[in-house]
Protein backbone atom coordinates (compact mmCIF):
# COMPACT_ATOMS: atom_id res chain seq x y z
CA UNK A 1 0.00 0.00 0.00
CA UNK A 2 1.20 3.36 -1.11
CA UNK A 3 1.99 6.25 1.56
CA UNK A 4 -1.25 7.88 2.25
CA UNK A 5 0.57 11.25 1.99
CA UNK A 6 1.74 10.46 -1.64
CA UNK A 7 -0.39 10.21 -4.47
CA UNK A 8 0.48 10.61 -8.16
CA UNK A 9 -1.37 12.61 -10.55
CA UNK A 10 -3.04 9.91 -12.42
CA UNK A 11 -4.27 8.07 -9.11
CA UNK A 12 -5.82 11.32 -8.29
CA UNK A 13 -7.50 11.62 -11.74
CA UNK A 14 -8.54 8.11 -11.35
CA UNK A 15 -10.20 8.49 -8.00
CA UNK A 16 -11.73 11.81 -8.95
CA UNK A 17 -13.60 10.40 -11.87
CA UNK A 18 -15.01 7.50 -9.48
CA UNK A 19 -16.54 10.44 -7.74
CA UNK A 20 -17.76 12.49 -10.48
CA UNK A 21 -19.60 9.53 -11.94
CA UNK A 22 -20.71 8.50 -8.98
CA UNK A 23 -22.64 12.20 -8.04
CA UNK A 24 -23.89 11.62 -11.68
CA UNK A 25 -25.26 8.37 -11.27
CA UNK A 26 -27.16 10.15 -8.24
CA UNK A 27 -28.57 12.68 -10.04
CA UNK A 28 -30.09 10.92 -12.44
CA UNK A 29 -31.50 8.45 -10.29
CA UNK A 30 -32.82 11.26 -7.97
CA UNK A 31 -34.47 13.11 -10.99
CA UNK A 32 -36.00 9.96 -11.62
CA UNK A 33 -37.42 9.35 -8.08
CA UNK A 34 -38.38 13.18 -7.65
CA UNK A 35 -40.79 12.82 -10.46
CA UNK A 36 -42.49 9.65 -10.05
CA UNK A 37 -45.78 11.14 -8.63
CA UNK A 38 -45.89 13.12 -11.88
CA UNK A 39 -45.02 9.86 -13.69
CA UNK A 40 -47.85 7.85 -12.15
CA UNK A 41 -50.36 10.65 -12.69
CA UNK A 42 -49.43 11.11 -16.55
CA UNK A 43 -49.44 6.87 -16.98
CA UNK A 44 -52.42 7.27 -14.87
CA UNK A 45 -51.94 4.05 -13.48
CA UNK A 46 -52.08 2.24 -9.94
CA UNK A 47 -49.89 1.98 -7.09
CA UNK A 48 -49.43 -1.60 -7.73
CA UNK A 49 -49.16 -0.95 -11.72
CA UNK A 50 -46.56 1.52 -11.10
CA UNK A 51 -44.61 -0.93 -9.34
CA UNK A 52 -44.84 -3.13 -12.18
CA UNK A 53 -43.34 0.17 -14.00
CA UNK A 54 -40.14 -0.42 -11.78
CA UNK A 55 -39.52 -3.81 -12.00
CA UNK A 56 -37.99 -2.48 -15.53
CA UNK A 57 -35.41 -0.99 -13.54
CA UNK A 58 -35.39 -3.86 -10.87
CA UNK A 59 -34.97 -6.54 -14.23
CA UNK A 60 -31.69 -4.29 -15.97
CA UNK A 61 -30.32 -3.80 -12.52
CA UNK A 62 -29.96 -7.27 -12.12
CA UNK A 63 -29.04 -8.42 -15.62
CA UNK A 64 -26.30 -5.79 -15.67
CA UNK A 65 -25.09 -6.24 -11.97
CA UNK A 66 -24.76 -10.24 -12.79
CA UNK A 67 -23.03 -9.56 -15.63
CA UNK A 68 -20.40 -7.15 -14.71
CA UNK A 69 -18.27 -9.19 -12.49
CA UNK A 70 -17.47 -11.84 -15.53
CA UNK A 71 -17.39 -8.78 -18.04
CA UNK A 72 -14.84 -6.74 -15.42
CA UNK A 73 -12.67 -9.06 -15.35
CA UNK A 74 -12.15 -9.85 -19.02
CA UNK A 75 -12.27 -6.64 -19.52
CA UNK A 76 -11.35 -4.37 -17.12
CA UNK A 77 -13.75 -2.06 -15.26
CA UNK A 78 -13.21 0.89 -17.71
CA UNK A 79 -14.55 -0.66 -20.73
CA UNK A 80 -17.37 -1.87 -18.03
CA UNK A 81 -17.96 1.74 -17.05
CA UNK A 82 -17.97 2.80 -20.59
CA UNK A 83 -20.95 0.44 -21.77
CA UNK A 84 -23.20 0.85 -18.56
CA UNK A 85 -22.75 4.81 -18.83
CA UNK A 86 -23.92 4.36 -22.56
CA UNK A 87 -26.81 2.32 -21.27
CA UNK A 88 -27.61 4.55 -18.56
CA UNK A 89 -28.06 7.73 -21.05
CA UNK A 90 -29.70 5.94 -23.52
CA UNK A 91 -32.24 4.46 -21.17
CA UNK A 92 -32.75 8.48 -18.98
CA UNK A 93 -33.97 9.40 -23.01
CA UNK A 94 -36.09 6.50 -23.61
CA UNK A 95 -37.67 7.13 -20.50
CA UNK A 96 -37.99 10.92 -21.30
CA UNK A 97 -39.87 9.75 -24.51
CA UNK A 98 -42.22 7.35 -22.43
CA UNK A 99 -43.12 10.31 -19.73
CA UNK A 100 -43.54 12.70 -22.47
CA UNK A 101 -45.83 10.31 -24.62
CA UNK A 102 -47.22 9.07 -21.58
CA UNK A 103 -46.74 5.18 -22.60
CA UNK A 104 -46.23 2.59 -19.65
CA UNK A 105 -44.45 0.52 -21.69
CA UNK A 106 -41.63 2.85 -22.74
CA UNK A 107 -41.23 3.62 -19.16
CA UNK A 108 -40.82 0.31 -18.30
CA UNK A 109 -38.21 0.02 -21.00
CA UNK A 110 -36.13 3.48 -20.29
CA UNK A 111 -35.76 2.21 -16.66
CA UNK A 112 -34.91 -1.79 -17.66
CA UNK A 113 -31.77 0.35 -20.10
CA UNK A 114 -31.29 2.42 -17.03
CA UNK A 115 -30.75 -0.28 -14.66
CA UNK A 116 -28.54 -2.23 -16.86
CA UNK A 117 -26.14 0.86 -17.05
CA UNK A 118 -26.88 1.37 -13.46
CA UNK A 119 -25.66 -2.29 -12.29
CA UNK A 120 -22.80 -2.47 -15.09
CA UNK A 121 -21.10 0.44 -13.82
CA UNK A 122 -21.74 0.08 -9.93
CA UNK A 123 -20.46 -3.16 -9.33
CA UNK A 124 -17.10 -2.19 -11.43
CA UNK A 125 -16.77 1.54 -9.36
CA UNK A 126 -16.85 -1.17 -5.90
CA UNK A 127 -14.20 -3.14 -7.73
CA UNK A 128 -12.25 -0.05 -8.42
CA UNK A 129 -13.13 1.90 -5.76
CA UNK A 130 -11.35 -0.85 -3.10
CA UNK A 131 -8.13 -1.11 -5.82
CA UNK A 132 -7.98 3.02 -5.26
CA UNK A 133 -8.04 2.04 -1.31
CA UNK A 134 -5.64 -0.32 -1.52
CA UNK A 135 -3.27 2.36 -3.73
CA UNK A 136 -3.96 5.45 -1.59
CA UNK A 137 -4.19 3.91 1.89
CA UNK A 138 -7.20 6.04 2.57
CA UNK A 139 -10.91 5.44 2.76
CA UNK A 140 -12.49 5.80 -0.51
CA UNK A 141 -15.47 3.59 -0.72
CA UNK A 142 -17.54 5.34 1.91
CA UNK A 143 -16.88 8.88 0.42
CA UNK A 144 -17.57 7.20 -3.24
CA UNK A 145 -20.86 6.46 -1.99
CA UNK A 146 -21.37 9.47 0.05
CA UNK A 147 -20.47 11.08 -3.87
CA UNK A 148 -23.64 8.98 -5.09
CA UNK A 149 -26.03 10.68 -2.26
CA UNK A 150 -24.73 13.78 -2.90
CA UNK A 151 -25.98 13.58 -6.37
CA UNK A 152 -28.81 12.37 -5.14
CA UNK A 153 -29.70 15.49 -2.83
CA UNK A 154 -28.61 17.57 -6.26
CA UNK A 155 -30.96 15.87 -8.07
CA UNK A 156 -33.60 15.66 -5.45
CA UNK A 157 -33.61 20.14 -5.23
CA UNK A 158 -33.86 19.95 -8.81
CA UNK A 159 -36.51 17.80 -9.25
CA UNK A 160 -38.60 19.38 -6.27
CA UNK A 161 -38.03 23.10 -8.04
CA UNK A 162 -39.07 21.77 -11.29
CA UNK A 163 -42.38 19.40 -10.09
CA UNK A 164 -43.18 23.17 -8.17
CA UNK A 165 -42.92 25.01 -11.37
CA UNK A 166 -44.75 21.93 -13.65
CA UNK A 167 -41.41 21.74 -15.87
CA UNK A 168 -42.40 18.90 -18.43
CA UNK A 169 -41.03 15.47 -16.78
CA UNK A 170 -38.88 14.14 -20.57
CA UNK A 171 -37.35 17.34 -20.89
CA UNK A 172 -36.15 17.25 -17.68
CA UNK A 173 -34.87 13.76 -17.40
CA UNK A 174 -33.28 14.61 -21.42
CA UNK A 175 -31.31 17.35 -20.22
CA UNK A 176 -29.81 14.89 -17.26
CA UNK A 177 -29.12 12.74 -19.71
CA UNK A 178 -26.72 15.08 -21.19
CA UNK A 179 -25.25 15.99 -18.31
CA UNK A 180 -24.39 12.46 -17.52
CA UNK A 181 -23.30 11.84 -20.70
CA UNK A 182 -20.22 14.19 -20.10
CA UNK A 183 -19.73 13.13 -17.11
CA UNK A 184 -18.96 9.66 -18.56
CA UNK A 185 -16.83 10.35 -21.25
CA UNK A 186 -14.49 12.86 -18.76
CA UNK A 187 -14.82 9.50 -16.28
CA UNK A 188 -13.76 6.90 -18.59
CA UNK A 189 -10.79 8.89 -19.82
CA UNK A 190 -9.46 9.18 -16.42
CA UNK A 191 -10.27 5.53 -15.39
CA UNK A 192 -7.09 3.46 -15.73
CA UNK A 193 -7.00 0.58 -18.34
CA UNK A 194 -6.99 -3.13 -16.65
CA UNK A 195 -7.46 -2.72 -13.59
CA UNK A 196 -10.43 -5.22 -12.55
CA UNK A 197 -8.65 -7.84 -15.39
CA UNK A 198 -5.27 -7.19 -13.98
CA UNK A 199 -7.01 -7.74 -9.86
CA UNK A 200 -8.95 -10.84 -11.60
CA UNK A 201 -5.69 -12.56 -12.80
CA UNK A 202 -5.12 -12.56 -9.24
CA UNK A 203 -8.20 -13.94 -8.14
CA UNK A 204 -8.17 -16.45 -10.44
CA UNK A 205 -5.18 -17.38 -9.55
CA UNK A 206 -5.96 -17.64 -5.76
CA UNK A 207 -9.45 -19.46 -6.48
CA UNK A 208 -7.34 -22.25 -8.17
CA UNK A 209 -4.85 -22.69 -5.14
CA UNK A 210 -7.28 -23.27 -3.19
CA UNK A 211 -9.54 -25.47 -5.19
CA UNK A 212 -6.65 -27.33 -5.78
CA UNK A 213 -5.80 -27.39 -2.18
CA UNK A 214 -9.10 -28.47 -1.26
CA UNK A 215 -9.08 -31.79 -4.12
CA UNK A 216 -12.23 -30.00 -5.58
CA UNK A 217 -9.61 -29.81 -9.06
CA UNK A 218 -10.28 -26.80 -11.37
CA UNK A 219 -8.46 -23.81 -12.59
CA UNK A 220 -7.58 -21.15 -15.13
CA UNK A 221 -10.76 -18.85 -15.69
CA UNK A 222 -13.17 -21.82 -14.44
CA UNK A 223 -11.38 -21.40 -11.12
CA UNK A 224 -11.89 -17.83 -11.14
CA UNK A 225 -16.18 -18.82 -11.37
CA UNK A 226 -16.55 -21.32 -9.33
CA UNK A 227 -14.70 -18.75 -6.91
CA UNK A 228 -17.23 -16.24 -7.49
CA UNK A 229 -19.65 -18.92 -5.95
CA UNK A 230 -16.93 -20.13 -3.59
CA UNK A 231 -17.01 -17.26 -0.88
CA UNK A 232 -20.51 -17.90 -0.24
CA UNK A 233 -19.00 -20.56 2.31
CA UNK A 234 -17.62 -18.28 4.61
CA UNK A 235 -20.28 -18.19 7.32
CA UNK A 236 -18.87 -14.53 7.92
CA UNK A 237 -19.38 -13.40 4.36
CA UNK A 238 -23.41 -14.95 4.86
CA UNK A 239 -24.19 -12.71 7.99
CA UNK A 240 -22.23 -9.95 5.61
CA UNK A 241 -24.44 -10.17 3.16
CA UNK A 242 -27.66 -10.57 4.90
CA UNK A 243 -26.50 -7.43 6.36
CA UNK A 244 -26.00 -5.50 3.29
CA UNK A 245 -28.89 -7.32 1.90
CA UNK A 246 -31.11 -5.35 4.80
CA UNK A 247 -29.50 -1.95 4.88
CA UNK A 248 -29.47 -1.94 1.12
CA UNK A 249 -33.88 -2.73 1.36
CA UNK A 250 -34.09 0.47 3.66
CA UNK A 251 -31.82 2.59 1.42
CA UNK A 252 -33.55 1.07 -2.00
CA UNK A 253 -37.44 1.42 -0.27
CA UNK A 254 -36.93 5.09 0.27
CA UNK A 255 -35.48 5.58 -3.15
CA UNK A 256 -38.50 3.85 -4.91
CA UNK A 257 -41.52 4.66 -2.77
CA UNK A 258 -40.40 7.84 -0.03
CA UNK A 259 -42.27 10.52 -2.56
CA UNK A 260 -45.39 8.41 -3.34
CA UNK A 261 -45.42 7.19 0.79
CA UNK A 262 -45.79 10.65 1.72
CA UNK A 263 -48.43 12.02 -0.97
CA UNK A 264 -50.52 8.91 -0.64
CA UNK A 265 -50.04 7.50 3.09
CA UNK A 266 -49.40 11.13 4.41
CA UNK A 267 -51.69 12.78 2.21
CA UNK A 268 -49.03 15.81 1.40
CA UNK A 269 -48.79 17.14 -2.05
CA UNK A 270 -46.21 16.56 -4.78
CA UNK A 271 -43.49 19.06 -3.90
CA UNK A 272 -43.80 17.97 -0.66
CA UNK A 273 -42.83 14.23 -1.36
CA UNK A 274 -39.74 15.52 -3.49
CA UNK A 275 -38.78 17.86 -0.45
CA UNK A 276 -39.32 14.61 2.11
CA UNK A 277 -36.72 12.37 -0.57
CA UNK A 278 -34.00 15.36 -0.57
CA UNK A 279 -34.24 15.34 3.10
CA UNK A 280 -33.57 11.66 3.34
CA UNK A 281 -30.85 12.63 0.40
CA UNK A 282 -29.41 14.83 2.75
CA UNK A 283 -29.26 12.69 5.66
CA UNK A 284 -27.45 9.76 3.46
CA UNK A 285 -24.80 11.87 2.17
CA UNK A 286 -24.81 13.94 6.03
CA UNK A 287 -23.76 10.19 7.38
CA UNK A 288 -21.62 8.83 4.56
CA UNK A 289 -18.90 12.16 4.44
CA UNK A 290 -19.27 11.93 8.24
CA UNK A 291 -19.00 9.21 9.53
CA UNK A 292 -15.42 8.25 9.47
CA UNK A 293 -14.90 9.60 12.95
CA UNK A 294 -17.36 7.34 14.21
CA UNK A 295 -15.98 3.87 12.52
CA UNK A 296 -12.37 5.13 13.94
CA UNK A 297 -13.71 5.39 17.43
CA UNK A 298 -16.55 2.59 17.51
CA UNK A 299 -15.33 -0.25 14.75
CA UNK A 300 -18.04 -0.93 12.22
CA UNK A 301 -20.02 -3.64 13.90
CA UNK A 302 -21.09 -1.16 16.95
CA UNK A 303 -21.51 1.49 13.86
CA UNK A 304 -24.28 -0.42 12.07
CA UNK A 305 -25.79 -1.81 14.73
CA UNK A 306 -26.81 1.30 15.76
CA UNK A 307 -27.23 2.78 12.33
CA UNK A 308 -29.67 -0.05 11.74
CA UNK A 309 -31.12 0.56 15.49
CA UNK A 310 -32.08 4.66 13.81
CA UNK A 311 -32.89 3.77 10.77
CA UNK A 312 -35.62 1.10 12.30
CA UNK A 313 -36.48 4.39 14.59
CA UNK A 314 -37.15 6.59 11.84
CA UNK A 315 -39.12 4.35 9.84
CA UNK A 316 -41.26 3.28 12.49
CA UNK A 317 -42.25 6.53 12.60
CA UNK A 318 -42.85 7.15 8.88
CA UNK A 319 -45.45 4.21 9.67
CA UNK A 320 -47.27 5.07 12.26
CA UNK A 321 -47.25 8.68 13.02
CA UNK A 322 -50.71 10.20 11.80
CA UNK A 323 -48.59 13.73 11.50
CA UNK A 324 -47.45 14.27 8.61
CA UNK A 325 -44.56 16.71 9.88
CA UNK A 326 -42.95 14.03 12.33
CA UNK A 327 -42.76 11.34 9.30
CA UNK A 328 -41.17 13.70 7.41
CA UNK A 329 -38.74 14.72 10.23
CA UNK A 330 -37.98 11.24 10.87
CA UNK A 331 -37.15 10.58 7.38
CA UNK A 332 -33.77 12.43 8.35
CA UNK A 333 -33.23 9.48 10.54
CA UNK A 334 -34.02 6.86 8.22
CA UNK A 335 -31.45 8.38 5.98
CA UNK A 336 -28.47 8.84 8.27
CA UNK A 337 -29.44 4.96 9.68
CA UNK A 338 -28.96 3.68 6.46
CA UNK A 339 -25.78 5.72 4.82
CA UNK A 340 -23.11 3.32 6.29
CA UNK A 341 -24.52 0.48 5.99
CA UNK A 342 -23.76 -0.78 2.04
CA UNK A 343 -20.31 0.94 2.02
CA UNK A 344 -18.87 -0.74 5.33
CA UNK A 345 -19.89 -3.84 4.71
CA UNK A 346 -18.82 -4.42 1.30
CA UNK A 347 -15.07 -3.02 2.83
CA UNK A 348 -15.51 -5.51 5.76
CA UNK A 349 -16.21 -8.19 3.03
CA UNK A 350 -12.98 -7.27 1.60
CA UNK A 351 -10.72 -6.71 4.94
CA UNK A 352 -7.39 -8.97 4.89
CA UNK A 353 -8.35 -11.81 2.70
CA UNK A 354 -6.25 -12.45 -0.79
CA UNK A 355 -9.91 -12.97 -2.64
CA UNK A 356 -11.31 -9.84 -1.87
CA UNK A 357 -12.29 -9.00 -5.19
CA UNK A 358 -14.17 -12.02 -5.35
CA UNK A 359 -16.01 -11.26 -1.97
CA UNK A 360 -16.53 -7.62 -2.79
CA UNK A 361 -18.18 -8.28 -6.10
CA UNK A 362 -20.05 -10.90 -4.10
CA UNK A 363 -21.56 -9.07 -1.45
CA UNK A 364 -22.22 -6.12 -3.83
CA UNK A 365 -24.65 -8.11 -6.15
CA UNK A 366 -26.25 -8.63 -2.76
CA UNK A 367 -26.62 -5.36 -2.06
CA UNK A 368 -27.89 -4.70 -5.54
CA UNK A 369 -30.16 -7.23 -5.51
CA UNK A 370 -31.78 -6.04 -2.23
CA UNK A 371 -31.69 -2.21 -3.11
CA UNK A 372 -33.23 -2.90 -6.76
CA UNK A 373 -35.28 -5.78 -6.84
CA UNK A 374 -37.17 -6.09 -3.26
CA UNK A 375 -38.48 -2.23 -2.89
CA UNK A 376 -40.72 -2.52 -6.04
CA UNK A 377 -42.29 -5.86 -4.26
CA UNK A 378 -43.73 -3.50 -2.07
CA UNK A 379 -45.74 -1.86 -4.46
CA UNK A 380 -48.00 -4.89 -4.64
CA UNK A 381 -48.04 -5.68 -1.37
CA UNK A 382 -49.35 -1.72 -0.74
CA UNK A 383 -52.36 -2.38 -2.69
CA UNK A 384 -53.60 -5.03 -0.22
CA UNK A 385 -52.70 -3.41 2.74
CA UNK A 386 -51.21 0.41 2.21
CA UNK A 387 -47.59 1.40 1.17
CA UNK A 388 -47.49 2.65 4.99
CA UNK A 389 -48.28 -0.83 6.44
CA UNK A 390 -45.54 -2.30 4.07
CA UNK A 391 -43.26 -0.36 5.04
CA UNK A 392 -43.21 -2.66 7.86
CA UNK A 393 -41.20 -5.28 5.82
CA UNK A 394 -38.39 -2.89 6.21
CA UNK A 395 -38.65 -2.38 9.53
CA UNK A 396 -38.82 -6.29 10.34
CA UNK A 397 -35.53 -6.19 8.37
CA UNK A 398 -33.61 -3.66 9.75
CA UNK A 399 -34.12 -5.39 13.08
CA UNK A 400 -32.86 -8.32 11.99
CA UNK A 401 -29.58 -7.16 10.45
CA UNK A 402 -29.11 -5.15 13.98
CA UNK A 403 -28.28 -8.80 15.65
CA UNK A 404 -25.70 -10.02 13.58
CA UNK A 405 -23.74 -7.16 13.14
CA UNK A 406 -20.79 -8.97 15.02
CA UNK A 407 -20.01 -10.29 11.59
CA UNK A 408 -18.79 -7.03 10.65
CA UNK A 409 -15.95 -7.48 13.43
CA UNK A 410 -12.27 -7.60 11.91
CA UNK A 411 -10.61 -10.60 11.81
CA UNK A 412 -7.82 -11.35 14.58
CA UNK A 413 -5.01 -10.20 12.97
CA UNK A 414 -6.18 -8.63 9.92
CA UNK A 415 -5.04 -5.48 8.55
CA UNK A 416 -6.69 -2.43 9.70
CA UNK A 417 -9.73 -1.62 6.87
CA UNK A 418 -9.44 0.89 4.83
CA UNK A 419 -12.78 2.10 5.98
CA UNK A 420 -11.94 2.21 9.29
CA UNK A 421 -8.29 3.27 8.99
CA UNK A 422 -8.47 7.02 8.97
CA UNK A 423 -11.30 9.67 8.22
CA UNK A 424 -12.16 9.79 4.79
CA UNK A 425 -9.93 12.33 1.96
CA UNK A 426 -11.13 14.27 -0.68
CA UNK A 427 -8.32 15.91 -1.44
Amino acid sequence: MKNPQVVDAATRRWRAALFLFMLATGVSMASWVARTPAVRDALEVSTGAMGLVLFGLSIGSMAGVLASGGLVRRHGGRLVIALGAVLLVAGLLVIAGGAALEVSGGVFGGLALFGAGMGLAEVAFNIEGAAVERTVGRPVLPVLHGCFSLGTVVGALLGMGLTAVRFPVGWHLAAVALAVAAAGVWTVRAVPAGTGRESAVTVDAADTADTAGSGAGGGGRTGGVRGQLAVWRDRRLVLIGLIVLAMAFAEGSANDWLPLLMVDGHGTGATAGSLTFMLFAVAMTTGRFTGGPLLVRYGPAAVVRASAVVAAVGVALVIFSDSALLAGAAVVLWGLGASLGFPVTISAAGEGVRDASARVAAVSTAGYAAFLVGPPSLGFLADHVGLRNAMVVVLVLLGGAALITGALRRRPGAPVSEVTASQPDLV
